[in-house]
């Protein structure tokens, strides 16, 4: 479990430390709840856009592409 997740909602906080510090498991679960829920999805986007500025935020250049091509 990672910080900040409660009760199974992806706060923001719990976006992002999954993004920066998770495993490919959970990356996993990120992923199935994001293509299930579009406000995870928002969330991601919210999370990613606060980093993008940021070149050494591959993870969240990553996930911001992903949901961006899964929205699309």
């Amino acid at each position: 479990m990672h910080r900040h997740l409660n009760h199974s909602d992806f706060t923001l906080a719990a976006i992002d430390d999954i993004i920066a510090r998770g495993r490919l498991d959970d990356w996993k679960a990120l992923r199935d709840v994001a293509a299930a829920r579009p406000d995870v999805r928002e969330r991601i986007l919210r999370v990613c856009a606060s980093r993008l500025a940021d070149t050494s935020a591959q993870r969240h250049y990553f996930w911001n592409h992903y949901v961006r091509r899964q929205l699309a």
